[in-house]
């Protein structure tokens, strides 16, 4: 068999299910994931070795029509940008679902040229499956698909046949990346997204999009992680929120960051985190580059 390698990318609108289908085809946990849309805020590498090929999948924020800030343009940018120079493209929907964001999905995908595999996720939650027929079919007129897989990104359901679908049409050649690289991103950033996700997750009602971290320390000694992480928010009554009373809820939060740090880097760490204010960063564009994005 023929050795493959390539990149593919993911996308699709918010909340579709591209960063657990992502760490679903890793077999790890990569990008951070939530309930609540645009938690993915950058492009993320995910590399997946196998004996008979490699395959860069590469995780996008959701293309969407929503807000007019800089993080919004910046988000969209990120995800069109991603769609260039790639071999194969994964267009992720939701089964039973069809928005005007989805429609600007598929227009953006014009501009790949590359072959388009259309992925329906959260096929576990229709009942009956036979109800899922009709928009499969609806689908295959919208585009002229590759393939339509239906799969379940939550429980695995179809995950290895979408990726072998990806594989074979990736041109043959080297591997792009070393085998045992998992993904092109720093541990640096992993950090400051293991405790962003720890905060959306935590305050996903009360300031879901105003919160940023930046990590200013990350350092190796005695056998543990060192890391000094600041979240930014955008008012002086956002910072109070995330403090809580004797500023208790902050301590939970970076608890439960510092544990998930533990398992992902598979070493100690030690944990600080500071609350600063940077009024309306992002709504502006200066701000963004400063805080690191720059996809």
């Amino acid at each position: 068999m023929s050795f493959r390698s390539g990149f593919a990318v993911l996308v699709g609108r918010p909340n579709v299910g591209k960063s657990t289908l992502l760490n679903r085809l890793l077999g790890q946990k990569l990008a951070i994931t939530s309930h609540k849309p645009q938690t993915t805020r950058h492009r993320i590498l995910g590399i997946r070795s196998q004996a008979d090929g490699q395959t860069v999948f590469v995780d996008t924020p959701g293309i969407h029509d929503r807000g007019d800030k800089a993080m919004s343009h910046y988000l969209n940018r990120t995800a069109h940008t991603a769609l260039h120079d790639v071999d194969v493209v994964v267009f992720v929907v939701q089964a039973l679902v069809w928005t005007d964001e989805d429609e600007r999905v598929l227009k953006a995908l014009a501009a790949s040229g590359a072959p388009v595999i259309c992925a329906v996720n959260k096929v576990d939650t229709v009942t009956p499956k036979e109800i899922l027929l009709p928009y499969l079919q609806t689908l295959s007129q919208r585009h002229g698909f590759a393939e339509i897989i239906p799969l379940s990104a939550q429980q695995g359901d179809n995950v290895e046949v979408l990726a072998e679908s990806v594989r074979r049409r990736l041109p043959e050649g080297e591997a792009v990346f070393p085998e045992d690289q998992v993904s092109d991103r720093s541990e640096r950033f992993f950090a400051a997204e293991l405790l962003r996700e720890q905060l959306i997750r935590r305050y996903h009602r009360e300031l879901p999009y105003s919160v940023t971290v930046e990590i200013e320390r990350f350092e190796e000694q005695d056998g543990r992680y060192d890391i000094g992480a600041v979240i930014w928010v955008e008012r002086e009554g956002q910072r109070a929120i995330l403090l809580g009373k004797g500023g208790q809820a902050m301590k939970e939060t970076a608890t439960a960051a510092r544990k998930a740090m533990n398992d992902f880097f598979q070493t100690r760490v030690h944990l600080e985190v500071w609350i600063k204010v940077k009024k309306s960063w992002s709504s502006d564009e200066a701000s963004l580059v400063q805080l690191g994005y720059t996809d």
